[in-house]
């Protein structure tokens, strides 16, 4: 029995209206418009664009000064419930050894090529023609589809954040990051990045026997932290947890670090950590057992100082804030949704539904949302690189094709619920 035959005819138009090749074109304009973490203007300004031209309801938000982030709104009736389709807009690095060109959409055989197309630009298309299926099927909703645009999720959600503060919010969400279109995921872990200083007395070589050199003592701290035995309460669906890594490691002259004097040495070295922690265990936690090892070092080593930040200060380009690990209730009406829509589009049950490894082992925006009264689930497009060697990044086009008709009858399903108790206008 196909889809159609099991829908709605309503429902049966929003999926005839999903277009592979409207979604494409808008993931390749998104691939030519570089938007690393903090510079993701010009991108928020072309989707404002888009979304206007379309009629939608558009907020272009200042997140920080200068810098954008866009929030486009199909109207409902304001009778039902709302959802919130939420994808970052900053993408990672452009690792070297590229073979394509990065800023130039390349189709292969199933695979789209280009920078930032798999975390997150392919979800991020995936939502958008799901919205667009939904405003040009016709149906009409009865509460609010909103698709967020979002910054800063790779410093740990700032815009996400920004959105929970300032809104508009929605009664439920998806979350479209890369983790595979076959997977449903409500489980993620915590992240505490911070940055470690240990902190030296800067002699020139020549007086070195006054010196305090504070990339020696940083080697004492990297073995000790990497023997931590974090506090934790244990998850079986989670045995890699906590995990921990030292991402940078910087010394020189000064809290800048100025490197411009080989013949002096460091009086200040600094590393950034990442310790991913299951739910049940906290940033605070995790903090007070990385002083806990630092102290036992100071009291074997009177000369040893160093100073924590948590999270990290943004000259570092790290997570400026601390992402808490996400456990959605099972019962949320929104894992149902998905789910029953997944079943619809595709006639199977999901691989994986709830913790899903290794992706559970990441964090995201979800647990922003959740705080905020948001529940939400991950269901995205999967993608990868060609190599180790090759790191040419690629989203898989069935898997974005599929994620937008799941998340097109998701989106009809939740905002045409019943709202008994609609929301101020």
């Amino acid at each position: 029995m196909s889809a159609q035959q099991i829908l709605s005819p309503n429902a049966a138009k929003i999926l005839d209206s999903v277009d592979k090749d409207r979604m494409l074109a808008l993931a390749g304009d998104l691939i030519r418009i570089p938007s690393f973490k903090g510079q993701e203007t010009d991108a928020a300004r072309f989707l404002a664009g888009f979304f206007q031209e379309r009629g939608y309801d558009v907020n272009l938000q200042e997140v920080e000064p200068g810098r954008f982030q866009t929030i486009a709104v199909l109207k409902g009736s304001g009778e039902g419930k709302s959802l919130m389709l939420n994808g970052h807009i900053d993408i990672n690095p452009i690792a070297n050894r590229w073979q394509r060109d990065p800023w130039t959409p390349t189709i292969e055989g199933d695979r789209l090529y280009g920078a930032g197309i798999r975390n997150m630009k392919s979800g991020v298309a995936s939502m958008i023609e799901a919205a667009e299926a939904v405003r040009l099927s016709g149906e009409s909703l009865k509460g609010d589809l909103v698709v967020a645009c979002v910054a800063g999720e790779l410093q740990g959600g700032v815009g996400t954040d920004y959105l929970c503060r300032h809104g508009p919010l929605a009664d439920m969400a998806v979350v479209p990051e890369p983790f595979g279109a076959d997977n449903i995921v409500t489980v993620h872990a915590g992240s505490a990045e911070m940055v470690i200083h240990t902190i030296g007395i800067a002699r020139h070589m020549n007086l070195a026997e006054q010196s305090i050199d504070a990339i020696e003592k940083m080697c004492k701290v990297i073995p000790v932290l990497k023997g931590i035995k974090f506090r934790h309460a244990p998850r079986p669906d989670l045995p890699g947890l906590p995990r921990f890594n030292v991402g940078t490691i910087i010394g020189g002259i000064g809290p800048d670090h100025d490197r411009s004097e080989a013949t002096y040495n460091a009086d200040y070295c600094s590393i950034v950590i990442d310790v991913r922690f299951p739910p049940g265990t906290t940033a605070e936690s995790i903090k007070e057992d990385v002083v806990n090892a630092l102290e036992g070092i100071r009291r074997e080593d009177p000369e040893f100082r160093y100073e924590i930040e948590m999270p990290p200060p943004p000259k570092y380009q790290a997570f400026t804030m601390i992402v808490d690990p996400f456990d959605l209730p099972k019962d949320e009406y929104i894992l149902d949704s998905v789910q029953r829509q997944y079943r619809v589009v595709t006639g199977r049950e999901p691989d994986g539904v709830g913790t899903v490894l290794p992706w559970s082992y990441s964090g995201d925006d979800t647990s922003k949302l959740l705080k905020a009264g948001v529940p939400g689930v991950l269901h995205g497009p999967a993608g990868g690189i060609d190599s180790p060697t090759v790191p040419d990044e690629y989203a898989l086009i069935s898997h974005m094709h599929q994620v937008a008709k799941v998340l097109s009858l998701t989106a009809f399903d939740v905002c045409n619920l019943p709202n008994e108790t609609p929301k101020d206008q």
